[in-house]
Parts: C-alpha cells; structure tokens; sequence
C-alpha cells in the first residue's frame, strides 16, 4: 500500500497568483519513488496560523506532509515557527543531512532551517522553497522517509 502525502507550498506570491509554484510539482515529480501518492496538494500564504491549519488538516490523514518554502531567515519566513508547536517527536537528523549536504554545493546552504517531526503516525518534512533543493533533499532523505513512513504504519519491526 502506498504512503499518502500531502503537498503544501508556502508562499505569499503563489498563493496570490503572481509567481508560479514549481517547488509544489517537483516534490509531486518524487513521489513515486518514496511508494507515495498524492492525496492532496495546496498553496498556502507564509502566516503561521495558516500554514499550522493546513497541516492540522492532515496529521492523523496521511503518512507524509511536504512543505516547501518559508524556511529561509526573511520575516514572512516562518514555515518552521508555524509547524514546531504540532510536532510530537522532532527528527533533527533529517535538516542536519539536508543543510550538510546542500553545503557541499553552497555554504548559504547553513541559512536553511528545513526539518521533520513526527505526529499522530504522520511524518512532517518542511523542504526549501527551490525547486532544484526540494528535489535534491527528497533524494537524499529517501531512504529515512520511507522507512519513517513504514515504521509509523506498523510496517517496520520496532
């Protein structure tokens, strides 16, 4: 059975129409290879109260939520602040790998506050907002997503 994911972009421009979201199609590109489907995709402004709504919706609804985008250290940047009060247990290692390996290709890479927590069997994975980052980060966490996923579905002995 496949994971059910959920992707939500975080954007004041794309949700009002004036840029277009290619961070929210990339991330859906990767689905296939974490044995996920889509079972929603949305836009969603960069307010906190918003965005910890839109993800409210999901937990306990799907194995995986995406985000992507407000992750960065401009104001409206606030994706973080706005998912941590949701999060059971945090998954530090997943923005530690993201960060590190994005390093090796820039050092602003360091600037980037991505993460992951886990709540009510649902795993939480805030991606940057470029749709070359988002991409290469689902690469390189694939592995940690899909088992993350199966363990949460009882898939994977404890």
């Amino acid at each position: 059975m496949p994971n059910r994911a959920v992707v939500l972009t975080i954007s004041d421009s794309r949700s009002a129409g004036s840029a277009e979201d290619r961070s929210g199609p990339a991330i859906i590109e990767q689905l296939p290879s974490l044995d996920s489907v889509l079972v929603h995709r949305e836009i969603v402004p960069d307010d906190p109260d918003r965005i910890r709504d839109a993800v409210k919706t999901w937990i306990g609804r799907c194995e995986i939520i995406f985000t992507t985008g407000g992750t960065g250290v401009a104001a409206r940047d606030v994706t973080p602040e706005a998912i941590r009060p949701l999060i059971e247990r945090e998954l530090p290692g997943f923005g530690e790998a993201m960060r590190m390996r994005a390093f090796e290709k820039t050092p602003l890479s360091v600037v980037s506050r991505g993460g992951a927590g886990v709540a009510n069997n649902t795993l939480m994975v805030w991606l940057p907002g470029s749709p070359g980052a988002a991409t290469e980060c689902i690469e390189w966490l694939a592995p940690a997503i899909r088992h993350v996923a199966a363990f949460l579905r009882g898939d994977t002995p404890h």
